[in-house]
């Protein structure tokens, strides 16, 4: 297996032993490699699988966060791996992948994400567009506009509201989803976008390293968006990858989608 910058960030980090026990069962099914075998091929029984899903025929991802997740996604199609509810972003090229490589998969994949939202408006619809849905693996990427409306829309949170808010909302899903996998994405702004200015640094470093300890505390796979796009504009300008330095283009959301694939993979082999 390739190494990466997630797996790098996952060394270390603890997983609860009901998970685990779970998650490599279902390493079978996961299909990120053209060669490897559908879920529930021959001789393995879905009495096998410990997990929270609704059911037995289902396991369900759940991507949460801002407009970055969201990406235009049609908020009135809220059924699995539905491709106007997925989105046209990260969230959906990690799906088609997952789902492409696996067609005999039974993961159930969300869009949750929503324009504009900080962490205590993820807070304010969590019961609905998370427990609800009762993910087994939960993906959350939050925290620009956590700093970036301290800039332009007059909201008085600080850093310390961020993890504050962050931890309180974690707390609150380990008690309805203590098994729970998950999946922090670190809040990122790529050099040279046109949206950014020089108020951003260093004071947006703070929100990444605390949403770094956020996911260390809580045994959650970490993604090294930040170091992700700065490899990559070695390789082209931030035009082709994230214009404007907050939402990505095409090229941008799929370094996500591989890079959220490699963390997912983790999940599944921690």
């Amino acid at each position: 297996m390739r190494s990466s910058p997630v797996a790098a960030a996952m060394s270390g980090h603890a997983c609860r032993v009901d998970r685990r026990r779970f998650l490599e069962r279902m390493v079978l099914g996961v299909g990120l490699a053209a060669s490897w075998p559908p879920v529930f091929s021959e001789g393995f029984s879905g009495e096998d699988m410990k997990g929270q899903a609704r059911s037995e025929d289902a396991r369900i991802v759940v991507f949460q966060g801002d407009s970055v997740t969201d990406v235009g996604r049609n908020r009135e199609q809220l059924g699995p791996n539905d491709p106007a509810g997925l989105g046209a972003g990260y969230a959906s090229m990690a799906t088609g992948q997952l789902l492409g490589n696996a067609p005999d998969s039974r993961w159930q994949c969300y869009n949750r994400g929503v324009s504009g939202d900080k962490v205590h408006q993820l807070a304010a619809r969590w019961q609905v567009d998370c427990l609800d849905l009762r993910p087994d693996v939960l993906s959350i990427l939050i925290g620009v506009n956590d700093f970036w409306h301290t800039l332009s829309s007059g909201y008085d949170g600080t850093v310390a509201t961020y993890e504050r808010d962050y931890r309180a909302l974690l707390d609150r899903t380990r008690g309805v989803l203590p098994d729970v996998a998950l999946v922090i994405g670190e809040p990122f702004a790529v050099t040279g976008g046109t949206a950014l200015n020089d108020a951003w640094y260093p004071a947006y470093a703070d929100y990444r390293a605390a949403a770094k300890r956020v996911a260390e505390d809580y045994g959650a796979v970490w993604i090294p968006y930040q170091s992700i796009f700065d490899d990559a504009l070695v390789r082209a300008p931030v035009e082709h990858w994230c214009p404007d330095g907050v939402h990505p283009a095409p090229a941008g959301n799929y370094l996500m989608a591989q890079a959220w694939l490699d963390a997912f993979r983790a999940v599944l082999v921690a």
